[in-house]
């Protein structure tokens, strides 16, 4: 078994020991007849604290707290223990006041997201380096633009030097909207490339038309087609992974500042405040 393999094996062990050490303990509070709701929740709420610490330590590379990959895993595995703690707090039913209802949403919604960050943390990542070098996301609409300049320039100087401006014509026709700005991203997210590869037809399909210069202009085209489609692709996959987490962050600041209110509340009545 590899060191990640082991790695993972012994954290869903221990998550699993704190699983069953919360459960047991819950069991002891129904058969003394305690509520345990003020446990859990304390306990959940520190596991949220130590959740929404996890984004505090990306900001913090420079400190000693720790490798990233190792928060990770602490921040995956202290996700799905708190998940417990919140299902054991709510009785595993949906509240009744609205507040609480709210709080409810938040937290599942807050959770489903995690999940899916996770996942696309997984996936997108493996599918980017099997597309060639990953590029730094602030670097592609230089690069894009790059490339747009790269085929215009192509283009006209295929009108000087073939004396015909079937190049330019296409160029014009379907190239110049194509490189304005990121093009099927959607496409890209599911793997399909059906207008690339359809634009590569008609890119070949002008071949009959060219004498040799012509033809080498059209292939040097063709090259910075793929790259430019190459770079929609990063694109695709990194604006995902980014969007994501400008949901999840403020998801987890609302919802914190939602159980903070929560906290006092319950206090203010339990004490019989006004």
């Amino acid at each position: 078994m590899t060191t990640f393999g082991q790695r993972r094996l012994r954290n869903i062990a221990l998550t699993g020991m704190m699983a069953g050490l919360i459960l047991a303990i819950e069991l002891l509070y129904d058969m003394s007849l305690r509520d345990a709701a003020f446990l859990n929740g304390w306990t959940l709420f520190a596991g949220m604290v130590l959740l929404a610490i996890f984004n505090l330590r990306k900001k913090l590379n420079i400190l000693p707290l720790m490798r990233m990959s190792s928060w990770l895993q602490l921040h995956i595995y202290t996700g799905l223990i708190c998940l417990l703690l919140f299902l054991l707090h709510t009785s595993f039913s949906l509240p009744n006041g609205p507040f609480e209802i709210v709080l409810w949403i938040l937290y599942m919604t807050m959770t489903i997201s995690g999940m899916i960050g996770v996942a696309l943390s997984r996936l997108l990542p493996h599918r980017i380096s099997a597309r060639g070098e990953r590029v730094i996301f602030e670097r592609i609409p230089v690069m894009r633009a790059q490339i747009a300049r790269d085929i215009e320039k192509l283009a006209m100087t295929s009108v000087q030097e073939t004396r015909a401006s079937t190049i330019a014509d296409f160029y014009v026709a379907e190239l110049a909207p194509y490189l304005q700005r990121p093009k099927h991203l959607v496409l890209h997210l599911i793997g399909g490339n059906r207008p690339e590869r359809r634009l590569h037809v008609a890119i070949r399909e002008l071949e009959r038309y060219l004498d040799e210069r012509g033809r080498q202009i059209l292939g040097e085209i063709d090259q910075l087609v793929s790259a430019k489609a190459d770079l929609d692709y990063q694109y695709a996959m990194q604006s995902t992974l980014k969007s994501w987490l400008f949901f999840h962050l403020p998801l987890n600041y609302g919802l914190m500042l939602f159980t903070l209110v929560h906290i006092v509340l319950v206090y203010a009545f339990a004490t019989g405040a006004p």
